[in-house]
């Protein structure tokens, strides 16, 4: 986990009334401003260590920049992990690769979507969307630079894979790239789903919500609407970078819509 953030959910939420998306979830015991998990997720591939985003570093507001110290706390360092994938290069996937210019996991190539990356690294000035923030770009660029200039970075096509076990599907719409991770090992199968969702419970019920954040909010509703349908057919487990900690769980019909069950905890 990276930390916490509160956010007010129901005035960031687009497709629905800011007092329907408060009752909502008023009804599952949560306030407004919301807190709000921002989860990055470690894989030991038994050969690697796979980091799957990177948290927000010294970037937002908020008790974040916690990843280094929870990774240190689970008993690994920095310095240990092999590769990194990006869900996509929002500023709380991103923004912990690097501290005051220096990469942050000195040894970790980083891997992200093609289009993702040449949206952020690459798009001109004057072609940028006007509904993303200038900050984002200057952030995205400051995060990953050093990599790249190091040539530790390494892009993927749609729906590619990205290491042995190691895959993705391409749910753009949130940003122009925005993949979940797929890992799959002797028969078992979690797909990490980046921000297919903002908080475990109004987006469930209603999949054609979606938030301020979304760069195409119409495709976002369509990569959740086909994430939800896949993971439920499925049956095999998700996590969620927005989902309460520790943001995996199951995705399950139910009479309306979608319900999100979280993993039985196993000590």
């Amino acid at each position: 986990s990276d930390g916490t953030i509160p956010l007010p959910l129901p005035e960031l939420y687009t497709n629905t009334d800011a007092d329907e998306a408060r009752k909502a979830l008023g009804a599952a015991f949560m306030g407004t401003p919301t807190d709000t998990s921002v989860n990055a997720f470690l894989v030991n591939t038994g050969d690697r260590l796979v980091l799957i985003d990177a948290g927000t570093g010294t970037y937002l507001d908020g008790a974040l920049g916690k990843l280094v110290a929870n990774l240190e706390a689970a008993g690994y360092k920095a310095d240990q992990v092999d590769d990194i994938i990006l869900t996509h290069i929002h500023t709380d996937h991103s923004g912990g690769l690097t501290i005051e210019g220096k990469p942050v996991f000195a040894n970790a190539t980083v891997y992200v979507n093609k289009r993702e990356y040449d949206f952020w690294m690459t798009t001109p000035v004057e072609s940028r969307p006007a509904n993303v923030p200038p900050s984002h770009f200057v952030e995205a660029h400051a995060s990953l630079k050093p990599y790249a200039e190091a040539g530790r970075v390494r892009t993927f096509a749609d729906n590619a894979g990205i290491l042995p076990g190691v895959g993705s599907i391409l749910r753009a719409g949130h940003t122009p790239g925005h993949s979940s991770i797929v890992v799959e090992s002797a028969g078992d199968k979690i797909v990490f789903w980046g921000d297919i969702t903002h908080g475990n419970v109004l987006q469930f019920d209603e999949p054609d919500v979606a938030i301020q954040f979304d760069t195409d909010q119409a495709e976002a509703v369509r990569a959740r609407v086909a994430a939800f349908g896949h993971a439920a057919d499925g049956k095999y487990l998700v996590a969620g970078a927005h989902i309460a900690f520790p943001g995996i769980g199951h995705v399950r019909r139910d009479a309306t819509n979608y319900d999100w069950v979280p993993v039985n905890y196993a000590s």
